[in-house]
């Protein structure tokens, strides 16, 4: 779910924190993504006809191989390096959010069964989508798929999103690709949103920065959480009533969330009975996430060609010509790539994270069947709708190398 109304909050008040970059200028890059997430688009969309989706000859879902495939194929041919970051188990505190989730797949199965019988197909196709719950064999098969092409594969201890906060902040990549802005939350240097749109979309990457996030609301980190707690989260219920510009305005007002409950009008406001905010603030400040040293560095690899045509073709009945065709890309991009970025024949310096109490900078915002797939994967996007797009930004011209 992310952070409720964050982006369209970023673009009114911190419009200098987002910018529009070419899918071309992350030549080079190291980039971890959210695993998990992609899987969900990927049953969601790929080779959907109503409820029916891609299969091999067993009758076995293949929708999320033909995706993560195709899609890790566009990444490398663009000299992109991904990090696959898989979500291990929930924290406790999200136990409420998942049970809602259960319960709205639960009813949407329902209405699902109900369109069937009338056959109403727009309305088939619609709750279809919402009955989808990636499980650990979609996980296993996309972990199995990337090693065999090289793609370095991480699996979180708890949450994915935090995981791949934490190699960024590490220096171990550039930048994190999600659509939810919980990255922002766990401190992501760079958050990157559409970087997985298929290339037909020709929708630009919005690439944010976490600095000027904070110098744009004129906020500290820690006091940047409390307002996404505010805003609503995965972790909590919201206070009702109580939406972005609001809760800006609250936290700005009164410095803290503890503050903000005190001085809280309970009459025009209604604080849920649970409210444990302290533990979803150190979710998001101290996040269980594995070490950051040099035994976890991520490794990319040459693909193991005949290991990747058996598990494709022969296990799941993909099209022999199309994935021979998707290796040759991948081999021809091997040799690109390995001109890197500019930047990358001198040692990287690390900046260190904001400091959560630190005074922010001056300047900010406001008081501010499958065999003949297509190669490209159509409409992998997220259900959810987006905000309006920022303002455009440049892509470094001395930096970014057009494919």
């Amino acid at each position: 779910m992310g952070i409720k109304g964050l982006t369209k909050l970023l673009a009114d008040n911190a419009p200098q924190s987002m910018k529009e970059q070419k899918f071309e200028s992350y030549f080079g890059r190291k980039i971890a993504i959210d695993a998990s997430q992609c899987i969900y688009q990927f049953l969601a969309v790929v080779g959907r006809q109503g409820s029916d989706l891609l299969t091999n000859e067993a009758g076995e879902v293949t929708s999320h191989l033909q995706g993560m495939f195709m899609r890790t194929v566009r990444l490398i041919e663009a000299g992109i390096k991904p990090v696959y970051v898989f979500d291990g188990k929930p924290p406790k505190l999200k136990a409420d959010e998942l049970s809602k989730r259960t319960a709205r797949r639960e009813e949407a199965a329902e209405d699902l069964a109900k369109a069937q019988e009338a056959g109403a197909v727009d309305d088939i196709e619609k709750y279809s989508k919402r009955t989808i719950k990636p499980t650990r064999s979609h996980n296993e098969d996309c972990q199995k798929l990337l090693t065999l092409m090289g793609v370095p594969v991480v699996v979180a201890p708890s949450e994915a999103e935090a995981e791949c906060v934490s190699l960024c902040k590490a220096g171990k990549v550039y930048a994190v690709a999600s659509e939810d802005m919980d990255s922002l939350t766990f401190g992501a240097p760079r958050l990157l949103r559409h970087l997985m749109e298929p290339s037909s979309k020709k929708i630009p990457v919005t690439e944010f920065e976490i600095d000027k996030v904070l110098e744009g609301l004129a906020l500290t980190m820690d006091q940047f959480i409390d307002l996404c707690i505010l805003c609503g989260c995965d972790y909590l219920e919201s206070i009702k009533g109580i939406g972005p510009q609001t809760g800006l305005k609250m936290i700005r007002q009164h410095g803290s969330l503890e503050k903000v409950i005190e001085h809280l009008n309970k009459d025009r406001y209604h604080l849920p009975e649970v409210f444990p905010f302290e533990e979803a603030r150190r979710l998001f400040k101290e996040p269980d996430v594995r070490p950051a040293d040099s035994t976890n560095e991520p490794k990319w690899g040459s693909p193991d060609e005949e290991a990747v045509k058996a598990f494709l073709v022969d296990e799941n009945g993909f099209n022999s010509e199309r994935v021979a065709k998707a290796l040759e890309k991948i081999k021809a991009a091997k040799g690109k790539s390995s001109q890197g970025r500019l930047e990358s024949f001198f040692k990287p310096t690390v900046k260190p994270p904001p400091n959560a109490n630190a005074a922010p900078p001056s300047g900010g915002g406001g008081g501010v069947k499958r065999k003949d797939a297509p190669g490209e994967v159509q409409g992998a996007a997220k259900a959810k709708g987006r905000q309006p797009p920022a303002k455009k930004g440049k892509p470094s011209s001395k930096t970014a190398k057009k494919k």
